[in-house]
């Protein structure tokens, strides 16, 4: 869609602006980084080594468009493994480049210019971005948030009209952590593909590990989309797949086709995959145990606050609580922040009734604490 970007405002916003000079002065702590390198979460360096050393001298590229075999084996079993397992074969397997890269692909291949998805209402704000760049309108449903944001149905389907083309699910949900694991009648009313994103799925909290979607929903063709970046904690080494369920295999010729024409996904990363997986749930189980003890920490510190009002989340890594007391959330982004402390507003996340804030418990954890105190400090004045 030529000039989609053409009118947008790029400079900084007032938050922006402020953190830059916080920064430049006192500093401040940041509950919003969800980039595990930054926090100290690093995978395994002799793992990665390891993983490497028999890949340089017999290096070639033979390039398959639903990417290595073992690649793809290992994914296999990945899913095989998981509660309830869920049942796949290689070639129900497609390797990009990144899950942001899966989703583009996911857009091309299941709508035209001027159809549409429907898509939560609060949700990270990667989805507007790629579907403008395929000219796809994006209609959102909703999330009833005293039921632990689960999937408001009737939504679901007044979003739908004759152009709609399929749905985005994100279970663990981001930033909500809400996990989707009973079927949603409203779905199988639709009868439409499910792209679900499940790069969350190993960290829970209140609920047990979130079911493979695909497992609750095996009516519906589903797409589940997963990958290293936050798996294990490898942003840098940028690899991703799509899963087909057995009811979306009909797609698998022309997803093959699409991913053919860009190849995204490199070698020696694939070539790795294997070894991550059969060496790296150690360092993944560590990270898991970190984010809960986080959880933990912030919602004892929030318990009888005069303002604050968390649940705990079924899973996912961030906090998402309400906020009393305040109508502006710029406003109240920048009143923390003016007392040492980012947190990013709701509004950054979609049309989010009420007020909150999204709170990283990514963070290293004598920072998170400190971070969680002087918030609460600062909310209590």
């Amino acid at each position: 869609m030529p000039g989609c970007y053409s009118d947008l405002d790029l400079s900084p916003n007032p938050l922006e602006v402020a953190r830059l000079v916080r920064a430049a002065s006192s500093g401040y702590i940041d509950l919003t980084s969800s980039n595990p390198t930054q926090q100290g979460l690093l995978f395994p360096p002799d793992v990665l080594r390891a993983a490497t050393e028999d890949y340089w001298e017999s290096r070639r590229y033979a390039p398959d468009p639903h990417g290595s075999s073992s690649a793809r084996a290992a994914i296999v079993a990945y899913y095989a493994g998981r509660t309830p397992p869920l049942t796949l074969r290689a070639d129900d397997i497609f390797i990009t480049a990144s899950t942001s890269e899966a989703y583009g692909l996911l857009f091309a291949l299941l709508a035209d210019p001027g159809d549409n998805l429907l898509a939560p209402a609060v949700t990270y704000p990667l989805f507007e971005y790629l579907a403008a760049l395929r000219g796809i309108e994006l209609r959102p449903y909703q999330m009833i948030e005293d039921e632990g944001w689960r999937i408001d149905g009737p939504s679901l389907l007044a979003a739908a009209n004759r152009r709609t083309r399929g749905v985005l699910i994100i279970s663990p949900h981001n930033p909500t952590g809400a996990v989707v694991s009973d079927p949603v009648a409203e779905l199988s009313r639709l009868g439409l593909p499910v792209i679900c994103d499940e790069v969350f799925a190993p960290f829970h909290y209140a609920a047990p590990p979130a079911p493979p979607f695909a497992t609750v929903h095996p009516d519906l063709p589903v797409f589940t989309l997963n990958g290293i970046s936050k798996l294990f904690a490898l942003p840098d080494m940028k690899l991703g797949w799509i899963a087909l369920s057995h009811a979306a295999s009909g797609y698998s010729g022309r997803l093959e086709l699409l991913n053919d024409t860009f190849l995204g996904a490199n070698s020696l990363t694939q070539h790795m995959l294997p070894q991550l997986f059969a060496a790296g749930m150690p360092f993944v189980d560590s990270m898991v145990a970190r984010v809960r003890d986080n959880l933990d920490a912030a919602l004892v510190a929030f318990t009888g606050h005069r303002c604050l009002r968390a649940k705990a989340p079924d899973g996912g890594y961030y906090l998402f609580p309400a906020v009393t007391g305040w109508d502006d959330e710029e406003a109240l982004a920048l009143h923390l922040l003016d007392h040492g402390v980012l947190a990013h507003p709701g509004f950054y996340y979609g049309d989010v009734s009420g007020t909150h804030l999204m709170i990283s418990a990514l963070t290293e954890p004598a920072v998170f604490r400190a971070g969680i105190a002087r918030l609460v400090t600062a909310l209590g004045t």
